[in-house]
């Protein structure tokens, strides 16, 4: 599982200008040899810039190094699903290596930052999901990340047994209904109680609950109101009886559609914003000058885009072409993906990033944001 903490760290790096090499490969179950066979492919397009002695020593001795350290560790590579990442700078002392919970296509960059768009755009599809499989006498509390779900928590409701009626059976069946209607409703009391205390400590987003149909809607009656809003979606189960592979299946589903339904608003929100003379921008042009001057709230890429383009490192102006930075009037930086350096960008100026996979009109336009204030004037770059 990969934390936010070593995300942060692979954003923080600082190489000094030195080259890093981003490397990116979809994992085939079974394809052992081929993975080898790619990684040493990608490399290649690498190759001749070591022997190039226009390059200065230290950055071609770092390539060198970054070469030899991903092709012994994708040698050793055991995974089989997902998708393995390499980050190197071996002059500057990074090497980092990640799995992905899914597969994205093989890539590899060179830049001077770290290229870890497609791992974001990864991490994005998931959400911290909290799933509570529950009945009248039982709760079982799962946790659901990056494709792994694991047990967090039980509830065990006490058991009425019923005794054999005789005499005022009548009056002993009501009783008896009564006090069996308040322990389950205390049982439903006390789950609710424990995922508000899990939704408060360990950061979850989603709830998802499951049961027999008819008890699932009683049990949302005992969620606390802040949770309600949380509720990602339910399911029908016999909890006797179902396994955790279809529970963890069946959740999974109930957040894909939650995911895709949540990127379609975001992305409708943000076009009627711009139509109607909002605080939006819309498209690469625009959006990078508004990354320019730290205006984006919320930047909306489409998965899988890229773009080419020019960064100046010194006043942190993107754009797509342009040799001279009309903010300082330094020589700018190309860059394979400019797009992701806006959502580096984005991040380090407190703004956020989703990535967005359902089909809408984004897909023409790659990228789209929602603004903290309107855009100044934009400068005209230098060809």
């Amino acid at each position: 599982m990969i934390t936010k903490e070593q995300i942060d760290g692979i954003l923080a790096f600082d190489g000094g200008g030195l080259p890093v090499m981003s490397l990116y490969l979809g994992l085939n179950p079974g394809d052992r040899g081929g993975l080898t066979t790619r990684v040493k492919s990608l490399l290649q397009k690498v190759h001749p810039l070591v022997e190039d002695r226009s390059l200065a020593h230290e950055p071609r001795l770092s390539l060198r190094g970054d070469l030899q350290r991903i092709e012994d560790a994708a040698n050793r590579h055991r995974g089989e699903s997902g998708t393995a990442v390499w980050f190197s700078c071996s002059a500057a002392g990074l090497f980092s290596e990640f799995t992905l919970p899914r597969a994205v296509r093989d890539r590899i960059v060179l830049d001077v930052t770290p290229w870890v768009r497609p791992m974001l755009a990864v991490l994005d599809e998931y959400h911290r999901s909290c799933v509570v499989v529950i009945d009248k006498r039982t709760a079982t509390v799962w946790g659901l990340y990056q494709d792994e779900m694991d047990e967090v928590d039980e509830v065990k409701g006490r058991i009425l047994r019923k005794p054999d009626y005789a005499g005022w059976a009548g009056f002993e069946e009501y009783h008896v209904r009564n006090k069996a209607d308040t322990l389950v409703k205390g049982h439903f009391r006390r789950t609710a109680t424990l995922l508000d205390t899990l939704f408060r400590s360990d950061g979850y987003e989603l709830l998802i609950i499951a049961g027999h149909a008819d008890e699932v809607p009683i049990f949302e009656e005992f969620l606390p109101k802040h949770l309600r809003p949380k509720l990602a979606g339910t399911f029908a189960v016999d909890t006797g009886s179902v396994s955790r592979a279809e529970v963890q299946r069946k959740a999974q589903e109930v957040v894909d559609r939650y995911e895709r339904e949540e990127e379609r608003r975001q992305v409708a929100e943000v076009f009627e914003k711009a139509a109607t003379g909002g605080l939006a921008a819309i498209g690469p042009e625009q959006c990078l000058w508004a990354g320019s001057v730290a205006a984006v709230q919320h930047l909306l890429v489409q998965d899988g885009a890229m773009r080419p383009g020019v960064v100046c490192d010194e006043s942190g102006w993107l754009a797509l072409t342009g040799e001279t930075c009309p903010l300082c009037g330094r020589a700018t930086r190309r860059t394979p993906d400019v797009l992701d350096e806006l959502t580096e960008t984005v991040i380090d100026e407190g703004g956020s990033v989703e990535h967005v996979e359902a089909d809408t009109e984004l897909r023409e336009h790659l990228v789209a944001a929602s603004l903290r204030f309107p855009l100044p004037p934009q400068p005209v770059p230098t060809a």
